[in-house]
């Protein structure tokens, strides 16, 4: 299952998904085909699209709030949410595999996705032609992508437990390897853009603190390992950092969601229903202040502070 939060601008012309003013995009999606978006406060599902294709990998929601993409098996998928159009308004093909990940530029102006052709791609939002600008090859499928916060920098973690940093002004690269013959699942980066955490499929926690890089005229990020620790005594599958920094989210095969304090990498807090198996996603709230995690057919969604 892969879930996607955004909050909604104040101003401008997006209307809400669904019917009434929530402020909150809440949209989930998986291995059942399908897309929905969900009131965030009540759970009320108040609609769903179709992806008849295949599996949904990945979702993200445009940074003007007005498209949602979709990643599948060859394919990215563009629907809208504004016009609650059922049928995609763009197509984006060419990738010969699973597409496992896709975000944007903060700007909207390109796209980036990965997945298990072994590269990262690039596409140009702003051009008529919807073929691939730029790809980065690496040796191994593709599980997570993020863009630095300075857009200038992509951190780019694959099978083979190698983390690359792209530089896109430059298009040189450097590694690093948290773990030998360990599979990195998930790459976050604060957003200061001063912390990196990844977490591989032995449920190692591994985090970075990034120095320089923080303008896209700086020299290129450098990134030193600051502290290591067992978060999860099985399949680490995702990491995100808070809104405001002081968290970190992980989430496993072993059932449980976990919140640490990046202050000291305490455990704050670990979220966990008897009924359910592996946590395949999670995702904070813009406050800080909620976290919704998603799990085989369900989702859950917590109030930190009560927690």
């Amino acid at each position: 299952m892969s879930v996607n939060m955004r909050k909604r601008q104040t101003s401008g012309n997006v209307a809400p998904v669904g019917s009434g003013p929530d402020p909150v995009i809440l949209a989930t999606a998986g291995y059942d085909h399908q897309i929905r978006f969900w009131q965030a406060h009540s759970g009320v599902c108040q609609r769903t699209v179709q992806h008849q294709d295949s599996q949904v990998n990945d979702i993200e929601i445009t940074p003007d709030r007005q498209m949602i993409a979709v990643a599948g098996y060859q394919h990215i998928r563009m629907f809208d949410l504004v016009n609650h159009n059922a049928n995609p308004l763009v197509n984006y093909d060419g990738v010969s595999r699973n597409v496992t990940v896709v975000g944007f530029q903060e700007d909207g102006k390109w796209m980036y996705t990965g997945g298990e052709d072994n590269s990262a791609r690039i596409w140009d939002l702003r051009s008529r032609n919807l073929q691939c600008q730029r790809i980065f090859q690496v040796n191994a499928p593709v599980h997570s992508i993020v863009l630095h916060p300075n857009q200038a920098e992509m951190f780019i973690g694959d099978q083979n437990g190698i983390i690359h940093i792209w530089d896109l002004k430059t298009d040189s690269s450097v590694q690093e390897i948290p773990e030998p013959d360990a599979v990195i699942q998930c790459i976050s980066i604060d957003p200061e853009g001063t912390l990196m955490a990844a977490v591989n499929n032995k449920g190692m926690c591994y985090v970075y603190s990034l120095a320089r890089g923080r303008r896209a005229d700086d020299d290129p990020t450098r990134s030193i390992l600051k502290h290591k620790f067992l978060a999860h005594s099985k399949y680490a599958l995702k990491c995100v950092f808070s809104p405001d920094s002081t968290l970190l989210a992980t989430s496993s095969a072993d059932g449980t969601a976990k919140i640490w304090k990046t202050a000291d990498w305490s455990l704050m807090t670990e979220l966990h229903e008897k009924t359910q198996r592996w946590v395949w996603d999670c995702a904070f709230s813009a406050d800080s202040q909620y976290i919704i995690t998603g799990r085989l057919y369900v989702f859950y969604f917590t109030n930190i502070l009560l927690c």
